[in-house]
């Protein structure tokens, strides 16, 4: 689409990709329809992230500090589109909820604040970030930007279960169209919804080449994003004397000390459960709050609940992971990228299968 004067040319479209990380947003703009060539650049400060996007892209990302861009640079680049997913740490529960005065919020706002000395800003904003954003002085300072410039506005907190997959993953989003350029559902604008609007409530999603129609609320088992379950079969003796201080072994079986003591903060769910907590980047380093265990052994029907121990407890793999973010199966790490470093980067990761339909909704003209 000619995004100047709202006329039928999509081939002009031209993206710009912002923290692309380990290419969540790209597969996200794949799934909805958006072609290899209208990604103009990615940019992203880790060059671990940047190795993953390059072994599965075959392009990698510009690498530096984003905050060192100008205007005049950003110019040359004629994007229509700009697709930001920046750091969550200034606004996690976790963290220390600095805002913008954390200075990884710095490049965001140094970006946004460009947008009105460009000579060819964007037209369309797409910003995914952890809730609690929306709350923050950041974003009150990127609604001013957005509706000074003539964009009009709708942002949602969606979660993968409300798309058919059985994880917990709330997060912000933020979709600005400048004008003349409009919504196709223009009576949600200036919103903030937690729930999909009807337009996205019929949902058809691919999991491993099995399609599925879904509606909100309605999970696929975890069972149907596992990897075989066989291969993953724990070894309890001596498991405690053979592990290091960390308390980590040499396989995804969870080790009985750390049963032992943090038994009472895992959350546990089975292959036939259809919900599961949050992966963060801490997963498989530290157990409270870092993400669901899977039991591997299914209690029987007897009157007293099973221990811990006897439910086979392992971690989620990698793979698992990246399918819970609805990654495609031929998604890959490259050989050097290590167990750590893989949970850590799908744990700063994005949902496919909730960003790809907003994107969708928003590239469609009213």
């Amino acid at each position: 689409m000619d995004w100047e004067n709202g006329s039928e040319k999509k081939s002009r479209r031209r993206i710009l990709e912002f923290y692309s990380g380990i290419g969540g947003m790209r597969y996200s703009t794949m799934r909805a329809g958006v072609q290899p060539e209208e990604i103009v650049e990615a940019f992203d400060i880790n060059d671990r992230a940047n190795d993953v996007y390059q072994h599965n892209f075959g392009h990698r990302p510009s690498q530096g500090n984003i905050q060192s861009l100008t205007s005049l640079e950003l110019d040359k680049y004629r994007a229509d589109v700009w697709l930001m997913s920046p750091p969550c740490q200034p606004y996690t529960r976790q963290g220390l909820q600095k805002h913008s005065a954390d200075a990884r919020a710095s490049s965001f706002i140094k970006i946004i604040e460009l947008i009105p000395h460009m000579l060819h800003p964007p037209v369309i904003l797409f910003v995914e970030n952890v809730v609690g954003f929306e709350t923050s002085d950041t974003h009150t300072q990127l609604m001013k930007i957005l509706a000074d410039n003539r964009f009009t506005t709708q942002e949602f907190i969606l979660s993968p279960s409300q798309f058919g997959v059985p994880y917990s993953r709330p997060r912000y989003f933020c979709l600005a169209k400048r004008e003349p350029l409009s919504f196709k559902n223009s009576s949600i604008n200036s919103q903030l919804l937690w729930t999909p609007v009807p337009f996205l409530v019929h949902i058809s999603i691919n999991q491993d080449h099995k399609s599925y129609e879904t509606t909100e609320g309605e999970c696929q088992p975890i069972n149907d994003f596992l990897q075989s379950t066989n291969v993953f079969v724990q070894k309890h003796e001596n498991k405690e004397e053979n592990n290091s201080d960390s308390g980590l072994s040499d396989d995804f079986g969870v080790p009985f000390n750390l049963i032992n003591r943090w038994g009472s903060a895992m959350d546990v769910v089975f292959p036939s459960s259809k919900r599961c907590c949050c992966f963060t980047k801490s997963y498989y380093r530290y157990v409270k709050g870092t993400g669901s265990f899977l039991a591997t052994n299914q209690p029987g029907n007897r009157s007293e609940t099973p221990s811990l121990k006897e439910l086979g407890l392992r971690y989620f793999t990698p793979r698992e992971v990246a399918n819970l973010h609805s990654f495609p199966s031929d998604f890959k790490f490259p050989p050097h990228v290590s167990l750590r470093q893989m949970y850590a980067m799908l744990g700063n990761s994005l949902s496919v299968a909730v960003v790809a339909p907003l994107l969708q909704y928003l590239f469609t003209e009213e």
